[in-house]
């Protein structure tokens, strides 16, 4: 089989790159300086410089980096934040934790990214007062923000990006987190931009939103044990920050790795009755995730499980369905019906930067076999 996959052994770099984190972790051991230290101001600038934004703060998890956003906005209690159902469950929660009502709208099914006709029906018919959009950048690719931008200006709204699965994605040549008015990233270890616990940074070009994230970060402190304001303890930690200082460096080359798996996947499933992921015009997608849509998703994967091909689900219950939020949050006008049909039938199939082009015709293979079967 022909594919775009290097036949290189990928784990070289990954163990060249695990002995630079070592070092990094030992300086930081050496320097006794643990909490907003130089290992976090130095990857703060260094992740702002990469996203192209003028400020980058770093705090303690990626659901953290959209309350803070959502804060220092200075939304109104009970003001409504526009989103999808089709997401982490962490877009939602953070919402609420930030004292505000989420309005949840429809994916369009293509990119299965915030459908902006649903937005616009949303904003038509908005249950209360509406301050802000999460469009939400899906499995690696971005949401269109062409057109919700637009709207966003034409209704006065904030536009928040949620960047958990975007990192070093583009659109139309600019970095994803550099379009909107402010935007947050998660660095969950399982990201394309990973830790090894938890972290999350903001980024805006907004000099008086930086100054209030970094207050609110820590107690609201302006001066060390005096608050300003009310805030929260939520800081990116100098481990991290050293893990994710080094781990910047390969992004691009890690995400081009997982391109390149995507097209071979792209290539040897063509055939098989999977619906591939669609690419938006304009867009670098960096393939976070590489989520087919199969009409028996469940039973696909269970062959998968039997011949030893892991895959997961993400996410296998809307947000407005799960059990917490089911009947109290507000749903915009024509409902979430392409919501629950997502959800029904995505399966993500193995991706990252490590993956042996040996496994990836494995799965390919497996996958055609377990196609072939639910077809007899």
């Amino acid at each position: 089989m022909s594919d775009p996959v290097p036949q290189t052994d990928p784990r070289a770099a990954y163990l060249a790159q695990r002995t630079e984190i070592d070092a990094a972790i030992a300086g930081v051991l050496a320097s006794g300086s643990y909490i907003l230290g130089e290992a976090v101001a130095s990857f703060e600038r260094d992740f702002a410089a990469y996203i192209g934004r003028r400020h980058a703060i770093g705090v303690a998890s990626g659901t953290d980096a959209l309350v803070l956003a959502l804060k220092a906005l200075g939304l109104a209690a009970e003001d409504y934040v526009v989103t999808v159902s089709h997401t982490a469950v962490a877009t939602v929660a953070a919402i609420e934790l930030a004292g505000a009502r989420p309005l949840l709208v429809d994916i369009d099914p293509a990119t299965m990214t915030l459908d902006p006709a649903a937005l616009e029906r949303a904003l038509a018919a908005p249950p209360g007062r509406i301050a802000a959009i999460i469009p939400v950048h899906l499995y690696g690719q971005a949401a269109d923000l062409d057109a919700i931008l637009p709207l966003a200006r034409r209704n006065g709204l904030k536009v928040i990006e949620d960047c958990a699965q975007c990192h070093g994605a583009l659109l139309h040549g600019k970095r994803l987190g550099s379009i909107g008015d402010i935007a947050a990233f998660s660095f969950y270890p399982t990201k394309n931009l990973g830790a090894l616990g938890d972290g999350g940074a903001v980024v805006t070009d907004n000099d008086a939103l930086a100054e209030r994230i970094r207050e609110l970060r820590q107690y609201g402190w302006r001066q060390r044990y005096v608050s300003a304001s009310t805030g929260m303890n939520s800081r990116l930690d100098e481990l991290q920050a050293a893990v994710l200082g080094v781990k910047l460096a390969t992004l691009d080359a890690d995400n081009a790795r997982r391109q390149a798996i995507a097209a071979a996947y792209d290539i040897g499933l063509a055939e098989t009755p999977l619906r591939l992921p669609a690419r938006r015009a304009g867009g670098g997608h960096v393939f976070h995730q590489y989520v087919v849509r199969a009409a028996r998703r469940d039973a696909l994967q269970e062959n998968l499980r039997r011949r030893r091909i892991g895959t997961g689900i993400h996410y296998p219950v809307p947000v407005h369905a799960q059990p917490a939020y089911r009947g109290r949050v507000a749903i915009g006008a024509g409902g979430l019906s392409e919501s629950e049909r997502a959800a029904s039938e995505v399966l993500s199939l193995p991706i990252y930067p490590q993956l042996h082009r040996e496994t990836v015709e494995r799965v390919i293979a497996a996958i055609a076999d377990a196609a072939s079967d639910q077809g007899r």
